[in-house]
């Protein structure tokens, strides 16, 4: 890898969001450091620019061993997360422990392992993918809100923390991507959460989404990604995709 070159570290780069933003930083001429559970070189366009590597997000030696062979980055995007649609009421509780512990718990567990290295070197941003869903109520989704929830309040202290290192923070709002694998890979983990009390409900909340014009697209968070890692203002909060952006913008209005 080139040097000169500034680096990036981005987590969950098998599919979606984190596939598309590590094609795009890839597109930007910058080294790009794919990380992902199972690495699979294949799903990447050949370039020198380019590592591959394992990493468990859940897993702190995972996470330890992942950012020694990377050696020096410039920007961390904790993009890896997993997705939970059902009745909470149904929802076991190891399921809701299980979301939390990816979607939030390893999220701090990255930046914890990677804030002495940029406090070191007064320089480094980390961007934090959350959801729209922290803007606005949705149903069937409780667990999986509150795992990102969690994310912006954390996020967002961090951001006043590490002010005095020059060191950046910033988070990421992508709304509801129909094109990503985001259902389907948690399939498993959602079977029998929409107990027969819930289905007309949930038939009519599944087809609002179908209706649904205003989406995001994997490139949307990509891009969005990209100003993060590149803005030098204080900016905390860049929503993803146009259904994101008109959430923002009525929230701002309230």
């Amino acid at each position: 890898m080139n040097n000169a070159t500034k680096t990036v570290l981005i987590t969950g780069c098998s599919s979606g969001y984190g596939l598309e933003t590590a094609r795009h930083f890839l597109a930007q001429g910058w080294n790009v450091v794919a990380t992902m559970r199972t690495p699979r070189e294949d799903v990447l366009p050949a370039s020198e620019r380019l590592r591959v590597l394992a990493l468990d997000v859940t897993d702190p030696a995972s996470i330890t061993q992942a950012l020694d062979v990377a050696g020096p980055i410039d920007v961390l995007v904790n993009n890896a997360g997993i997705g939970l649609f059902g009745a909470f009421e149904a929802t076991p509780m190891p399921t809701v422990r299980e979301v939390f512990e990816t979607n939030t718990f390893a999220v701090m567990a990255m930046c914890q392992a990677i804030i002495p290295r940029f406090r070191a070197r007064r320089a480094g941003t980390i961007v934090n993918v959350t959801s729209s869903a922290t803007l606005a109520a949705f149903a069937l989704v409780a667990a999986y809100t509150a795992s990102k929830t969690a994310i912006e309040g954390f996020t967002a202290s961090l951001q006043h923390e590490l002010q005095a290192f020059e060191v950046r923070v910033k988070l990421i709002e992508p709304g509801y991507g129909p094109s990503t694998r985001f259902t389907s890979n948690g399939q498993q983990r959602m079977q029998g959460l929409i107990p027969e009390a819930y289905a007309p409900f949930a038939h009519s909340v599944f087809a609002g989404l179908a209706d649904n014009s205003a989406v995001t697209r994997e490139s949307d968070v990509a891009e969005a990604v990209w100003r993060a890692a590149n803005d030098a203002s204080d900016r905390l909060h860049f929503p993803a995709g146009a259904d994101a952006i008109a959430l923002a913008n009525q929230r701002r209005l309230a």
